[in-house]
């Protein structure tokens, strides 16, 4: 079961600024979650992204949150990101499968993983881009998913995977910008 950008859809579920600080490993949350982002901008795949419950949390940090439109963005109380409705009926949200990043790992993205593979959507989940405030909930969130039938990726699996093939200008694109 390879990802393709034909079929994929990258989800960054609630890196908000009020949440952030407290989150272990955050600057590589950030950092990864950011690549990852401006690698599916480039090839084409689209991009959604959640803000639980922003009144109190705040929004998407303003480096992944800049450049999207209203409709990619979708504001929840659930945990889970698919629980009320929204998600899948966003641009991108058809897509059948779904490359996932974003925080806290064991609850809002673990619930919308376990939603989304309910749903029968094929789910990756990028671990150097998914953060707890404790390293041991985000790998009892990780173990648990994958148990449940979710794909554990890198960054570079993702990529690589929706380039499918060097010798293009698109691969030397992403190669000289991101692959380093």
């Amino acid at each position: 079961m390879r990802i393709t950008a034909n079929d994929a859809c990258l989800l960054l579920i609630d890196i908000q600024e009020r949440l952030f600080p407290a989150l272990q490993d955050a600057a590589a949350l950030a950092t990864n979650a950011l690549w990852l982002q401006q690698v599916a901008q480039r090839i084409g795949v689209p991009v959604l992204l959640t803000e639980q419950y922003s009144k109190g949390l705040g929004q998407t940090l303003p480096a992944l949150r800049d450049g999207h439109a209203a409709a990619a963005i979708v504001e929840k109380l659930q945990f889970s990101a698919v629980g009320e409705g929204e998600l899948l009926q966003r641009p991108g949200g058809e897509r059948r499968q779904f490359v996932v990043c974003g925080c806290e790992a064991h609850v809002c993205v673990l619930q919308t993983v376990l939603d989304l593979l309910a749903q029968g959507r094929q789910v990756f989940v990028v671990e150097e881009a998914v953060a707890s405030r404790r390293a041991s909930d985000k790998a009892l969130a990780l173990a648990r998913m994958q148990q449940a039938g979710a794909v554990i990726v890198s960054r570079e699996m993702v990529a690589f995977e929706w380039l499918e093939r060097a010798g293009s200008e698109l691969f030397r694109s992403i190669s000289r910008d991101f692959i380093r």
